[in-house]
């Protein structure tokens, strides 16, 4: 499960101010403008804590959040900068709370009065508001008034844009600092609704699409308006599968912890819309509570306690605070949700490449051991397949390099179209070691006992000779050797078939991992050290094979290649039919994006 913000996540927090409504009439774009426009630019001058200066260089500096730099572009674009005393006129200020969804400040209008300004939601700034604005002077706010701005909130809201109402009020100078906020945002006068579009990130709809598929449901936890947070989710395909449902910040608080449960038990996708962090906290709880894998976005001070909560942590590195980004476990560096899918793909192969590490290190263990046993069970009838030597040349040189490169694996075909594991599933798994000690060990153990058997047996030996001394002891020192070289063999083999868990070798290619290949080529150059330099073979007791018994050793990497990829064909028809035939899945994914 995701849970995401929608500003500079799903979007590009690129703002830009495409409309203004004010009660003459409607600015598309904000330019021009009449007398509500025009005292609406001025308020939202003063109350901005962003900044627009030219340096010395005559190049234009922007500081500060994306959604009040729009607000102060489109300020500028209607004739109205910063006012000339600047901070030194601001009076007083009430920062922007994300419960509240409003910002005010004071600052010096005419002599010995004041001007308080206020911008934030519309709904909360709008049941705030006594009188409108409407080119002739202020008039009394009436029930018709509410219902057209309302209307027109709801109506600009779909199409994805983020509405940001601006307001304002004059008092007496005197009477500012006794002032308390609640009394300041009062009685105010509603000028003008400023539309901004943020537009979608290109990416996130292809990384949307990839969470589907790799059974991830996602959450959109915003702070915007409802019929916002879900034109921009629906354009990026969250919600897809069924009715997005929008949830706002009242309706959650009122909701109990029971009915929450159910709510997220639901299948399908929801938005919550003018959520606070608490609304993150307790949405996180309730999901693990359920069982789920929860990754948290988040990006202010306030978000840091669902960030520690949830699975995985997720801070902006770009507009996220030092407190967000010390409480998550991640952080985006580009504020992008196709980042988190990355990331997912990434852990995913990780994870995959643990498991094909253990089945090609597994895998060794059969053919190691099952000759050992041979030799116990006969009452020592049938030679030691290998020197304590030969072991140690296989467990520390021939295997290690191999095994590391596999950890360099790239994706799997199908990775994300697979559903997540289970919270408690073991990496080691009983597939894992069926494929492993059963299959591809119990393949190669067949392989090499044949081979030291025959060898043996091709020397003159028969069952319960002594191999201590005598022509028989060069003969077992011979088959020891084919036993050594049977096993190293087999794991090339081994190697090969461990790429992959589910697809055929044939889609992913064969010289697709190179530090493999030169682990094998590593493998193949140390093992025919081992048994020809002279002193190589005294320390571990090898011997050069003739031609002939050498030649056999050439097939047993396909050998047991290829019934590990017939093993793998079989289960892929059973679990997958459609998998059996590339062209058959091309069109089955052709259909589901249409």
């Amino acid at each position: 499960m995701i849970c995401t913000d929608k500003t500079g996540t799903l979007t590009l927090n690129e703002m830009t101010a495409t409309r203004m409504w004010t009660a003459q009439g409607v600015l598309e774009p904000p330019t021009g403008g009449n007398e509500c426009a025009s005292r609406a630019a001025h308020v939202i001058a003063d109350c901005c804590s962003a900044t627009i200066i030219t340096d010395d260089d005559g190049n234009t500096v922007e500081r500060g959040d994306p959604t009040e730099l729009a607000l102060l572009r489109a300020s500028q674009e209607l004739g109205v900068g910063p006012e000339p005393g600047g901070p030194s006129d601001r009076l007083r200020e009430f920062h922007f709370e994300s419960a509240l969804r409003r910002m005010s400040t004071v600052t010096r209008s005419a002599p010995g009065t004041a001007r308080i300004n206020i911008k934030g939601a519309p709904e909360e700034v709008l049941q705030r508001c006594t009188t409108i604005a409407d080119g002739s002077g202020d008039r009394a706010l009436t029930s018709v008034d509410r219902t057209a701005i309302t209307a027109m909130v709801t109506e600009w809201a779909a199409e994805g844009l983020r509405l940001m109402a601006v307001a304002e009020r004059t008092i007496d100078e005197t009477l500012v600092e006794t002032l308390s906020r609640e009394n300041t945002e009062q009685g105010l006068t509603i000028l003008a609704i400023v539309a901004l579009m943020d537009p979608p990130r290109p990416e996130v709809a292809e990384a949307v699409a990839t969470c589907h598929s790799a059974g991830i449901r996602i959450m959109v936890v915003t702070g915007d308006h409802g019929l916002t947070a879900r034109g921009i989710a629906e354009s990026v395909g969250i919600g897809a599968d069924s009715s997005l449902r929008v949830v706002t910040g009242t309706e959650l608080e009122l909701m109990p912890e029971a009915e929450l449960d159910l709510l997220l038990a639901e299948p399908g996708e929801i938005v919550f819309a003018r959520s606070s962090p608490e609304a993150k906290l307790r949405i996180t709880d309730a999901l693990r509570g359920q069982g789920h894998v929860v990754a948290m976005t988040g990006d202010g001070v306030n978000d840091a306690p669902a960030l520690r909560r949830s699975d995985i942590g997720v801070a902006m590195g770009k507009s996220g605070t030092d407190v967000a980004r010390e409480a998550a476990t991640m952080v985006l560096t580009d504020d992008n949700f196709a980042t988190i899918v990355t990331a997912v793909e990434a852990g995913r192969r990780v994870y995959d490449n643990v498991r094909k590490f253990i089945v090609y290190i597994f895998a060794h263990a059969t053919p190691e051991v099952i000759p050992f046993v041979l030799y116990a069970l006969s009452g020592g009838q049938i030679p030691l397949p290998l020197t304590v030597m030969q072991i140690l040349a296989i467990d520390l040189g021939t295997e290690t390099l191999p095994a590391l490169a596999l950890g360099r694996e790239p994706a799997e075909p199908g990775l994300m179209d697979r559903p997540p594991h289970k919270r408690g599933q073991n990496v080691v798994s009983r597939e894992i070691l069926v494929r492993s000690w059963g299959l591809l060990g119990g393949v190669s153990a067949a392989l090499v006992l044949a081979l030291f058997l025959g060898t043996l047996v091709d020397g003159g030996w028969h069952l319960g000779d002594s191999v201590s001394s005598g022509p028989l002891h060069d003969t077992w020192m011979l088959a020891t050797t084919m036993s050594f070289l049977a096993i190293v063999s087999c794991q090339i083999g081994t190697a090969m078939a461990a790429r992959t868990q589910r697809a055929s070798l044939r889609t992913i290619g064969f010289g697709t991992n190179r530090l493999l290949l030169w682990g094998i080529a590593f493998e193949v150059v140390f093992a025919a050290l081992v048994v020809t330099v002279p002193f190589l073979q005294d320390i571990f007791g090898t011997v050069c094979p003739p031609a002939h018994l050498a030649i056999w050793l050439l097939p047993l990497p396909f050998i047991v290649w290829g019934g590990d990829e017939l093993y793998r064909g079989i289960r892929r028809r059973k679990t997958h039919p459609s998998e059996s035939s590339p062209d058959t899945r091309a069109v089955g994914r052709e259909k589901e994006l249409s």
